[in-house]
């Protein structure tokens, strides 16, 4: 199975880059600062949805081209780690923006909940960032590739559940803050750029 140090490794960068205020925060925060904390838990959820549902495409897919060519799946996983540097050098460089929340309208739980998901199951990006992040963890010598998948996926969205969860129920405090703090956006983008960047070089270099 995998080991505690990728786990490790992988729960950090995936709490590191969930925490750094993004589309899925805003989103999140906008919904409980207008509709309350159900709303935003409702957003939250829906969200983590959206992961798990790219996480399942992302598992069956690439288990299958593992199944199918061990070379393919190699030739993914480095593609992988080029889009991710790619990512980061793209963010660390792009001219920085203050963060503003999404203006949201007051709407039931229940389509909160579906915005969220379709919201996040039809973000392209967020597609090929599956794609190119959870193979960067997957070793076939540990063991069921399809296990590991799923273990990483678990964990994700059980990440992606609890930030945004406590995110809804801080989001007086939080959206405040960042409101009051718009200059955030200077600094998110680099920050973002070298965690994407560090992951690419690490993982570029572990598998040589």
């Amino acid at each position: 199975m995998i080991s505690l140090g990728v786990l490790t490794t992988y729960t950090a960068v995936v709490l590191g880059l969930m925490i750094i205020p993004g589309p899925a925060t805003l989103l999140t925060l906008a919904r409980a600062v207008s509709g309350g904390r159900r709303t935003g838990l409702a957003t939250g959820l829906g969200i983590a949805a959206g992961d798990l549902f790219h996480t399942m495409m992302a598992t069956f897919g690439l288990s299958a081209l593992l199944a199918t060519s061990a070379l393919a799946f190699e030739i993914v996983k480095y593609a992988g780690v080029i889009y991710l540097i790619y990512l980061g050098f793209k963010a660390f460089v792009e001219k920085a923006e203050s963060l503003e929340m999404p203006t949201a309208q007051v709407i039931t739980p229940i389509r909160a909940f579906r915005q969220g998901f379709f919201t996040e199951i039809l973000n392209p990006k967020t597609a090929l960032f599956f794609l190119a992040f959870l193979p960067q963890f997957i070793h076939p010598e540990n063991g069921s590739v399809i296990a590991q998948f799923a273990v990483l996926g678990a964990i994700f969205v059980g990440l992606s559940i609890s930030v945004t969860s406590l995110l809804a129920v801080g989001a007086g405090s939080i959206g405040g803050w960042l409101r009051q703090n718009r200059r955030v956006g200077r600094w998110q983008g680099k920050v973002v750029g070298m965690i994407y960047v560090a992951l690419g070089l690490r993982l570029a270099l572990q598998q040589q």
